[in-house]
Formats: C-alpha cells, structure tokens, sequence
C-alpha cells in the first residue's frame, strides 16, 4: 500500500505542477488541449504530465521485480529488472491506474480530480475486478484547494481515509435516507440526457409514494466515475446510478461509457467502507480490468439506503427496458 500511496503522491505533484504553471501564464490551452486517442480514451496535455510520473514509477518498481502496470494511454505493460516481459505469468503483482480520472474537470480548473488506482495479486492473465485486493482513490485537487481526501482499502480490512495527514478509518452511517441530500443519475452526453432524465424521473416519481420530499434530491453531474464513488463512501452522495453502458446496451443509444480503470480501486475502496455497489442487475460488479469493457453501475452509500431504492431502480429499469 505505501507504494500505491506514493505513486498516487507523484501523480498529484505533477498534475498540480503543470497545472501552477498553466495558470500562471494566463492560459489553459496547454493542459486543456488534446494530444492524442490513448488505449482507452482521450489524451489531454495534463494526462500527459501525469503519465510521465506513472512512467517514472513504473520504472523504480520494475528495477526492485517484475511487475505489470495498466493505464488508460498505454494499456497493459509487463516489465522486470531486465526488462520488458512478454505478459502477465512473471510472479509480479498487476496494478492498474487511471492517473486522471476528471480530466476534464481538473484541466479546466473547476473541480478536483481522482487518481484511482487498484491492485490484483500475482497471476497468469488479464486480471478482474474480483481479484483487486488493494484500492487508492487519491483526489488531486484545484488551483485553491490546500487540502486532499486519499481513501485506501484492502480487501477484508475495511477503507481508511486521510486528510491533511489525520487518517480515520471510513465507514458508513446506517440512516435509509431517501431525501434531502445526492441522488444522481449521470448524464455526461447530450444524446444520452433524454434518456435518462426519463429514468430518474421515473424512479423520483416512484420515491414519492416512500414519502420522499423529492424536491430536496439534489443533482450533479461530476465527470468522475472514480470521485463519484469515493463520494457514495464518504456520504456526500446517498445514491448515483451510472447508466451510459446500460443504456447503450438496451437502448440502442451510442455513447461513450466508463471503463475498468476509471472505477478499479474505487469499487473496493466504496465497499470496504460499507457502500453498496452493484451492476444495473444487482450483481456485484466483476469485469476483466481491460480498456474497452464498458461499465455501468448503481451505488448507495449504505444497505438499508439499498434495500429502499432499489426495488424502485429495478422496477424503472425493466419498464426502461
């Protein structure tokens, strides 16, 4: 874990310095601009700051033994203290890492971002999600903030979050809140909005026979799969359902769609912690951790949240569908 934290550290040093100097020269262009299509999405000028940081790390923990590494603009590479390695049977652990998850956020200044990273044990194939035992889910913030969240899990330990050096292990509260705070459906694509405003205004419209003053059940549409979920954990978010994939499937409707990598090390850390994440069919998520499996999901920041609105979330998605 102290290696994870610490590849997570650069990430941060170097986003914030590119970003200090963007700013200083009055102009966002350099970080803002797209470099190129990576493995799994986009390439902006701050992604690639952040990479060469990844790489740096990359190459100090190959030097100590064989490792595999993943990220969204390279894809999987296998590397030792001889040098590169043909896959993954080299008895080195598999880590993947999405260094920016909220490029668009952070580049532009206006929210933090997420480095989320998680880690799969030694083993002869591509990894799955089921098989990441240690999660980092480190926030890189903006330009004003002088303070940063790192929430860190291992399977069967719990979540541990930090701030400003005071760490405190993160578990959930058990009230079935149903109003009165964040319930988002994500929307990032203007061809997918109809469609789910349709579905969360149906699903409202159900909460209201609960008794649920609907009008206190806030939006926000945060272009961070990886900070949603660490917000589901920390309760600023009761609920978000991630439907692009979804909906790409039973809908017919082209978008793009979260990936692995965006949500890796944040699934483990949101359930470590007592949040309740699942697939849109209810079943726990498990996909290979790759750059092209497209992801939806729902999390509740706890179980008796859950047993409230799903029935409600199942029933809007089969009548969707």
């Amino acid at each position: 874990m102290p290696r994870l934290v610490d590849l997570a550290d650069r990430v941060r040093t170097a986003a914030q310095t590119a970003m200090t100097a963007a700013l200083e020269r009055g102009s966002l262009g350099d970080v803002a601009t797209t470099v190129s299509e990576g493995a799994g999405d986009r390439t902006f000028g701050l992604d690639v700051a952040t990479e060469l940081a990844v790489d740096a790390w990359f190459e100090d923990e190959a030097a100590r033994g064989p490792v595999s590494l993943f990220t969204e603009d390279s894809g999987w590479r296998h590397r030792g203290p001889a040098g590169d390695l043909a896959g993954f049977d080299h008895g080195g652990v598999r880590v993947v890492i999405d260094p920016v998850d909220g490029t668009r956020n952070l580049m532009m200044d206006l929210r933090s971002a997420w480095t989320v990273i998680g880690l799969a044990q030694p083993g002869p194939a591509l990894p799955r999600q089921s098989e990441v035992t240690l999660g980092v889910v480190a926030e890189l913030p903006d330009s004003r903030a002088r303070t940063y969240r790192l929430l860190t899990a291992a399977r069967g330990a719990g979540c541990r979050l930090r701030v400003d050096g005071v760490e405190r292990d993160l578990v959930v509260d058990d009230a079935a809140q149903l109003d009165h705070g964040y319930f988002p459906f994500f929307a990032f694509h203007p061809r997918i909005r109809p469609a789910v405003t349709r579905l969360g205004a149906s699903f409202f419209e159900r909460l209201e026979g609960e008794g649920a003053d609907t009008a206190t059940c806030f939006d926000d549409q945060y272009i961070s799969s990886g900070g949603q979920l660490a917000l589901v954990a920390l309760g600023t978010y009761r609920m978000v359902v991630e439907p692009r994939a979804w909906l790409a499937e039973h809908a017919g409707l082209a978008t793009q769609t979260c990936k692995p990598y965006d949500v890796v090390g944040a699934v483990l850390c949101a359930t470590e912690a007592g949040a309740m994440v699942t697939g849109l069919d209810g079943a726990p998520l498990d996909f290979q951790l790759d750059e092209s499996t497209p992801v939806s999901f729902c999390a509740f920041h706890n179980a008796a949240t859950r047993a409230v609105l799903w029935p409600h979330l199942a029933a809007c998605l089969e009548d969707f569908a």
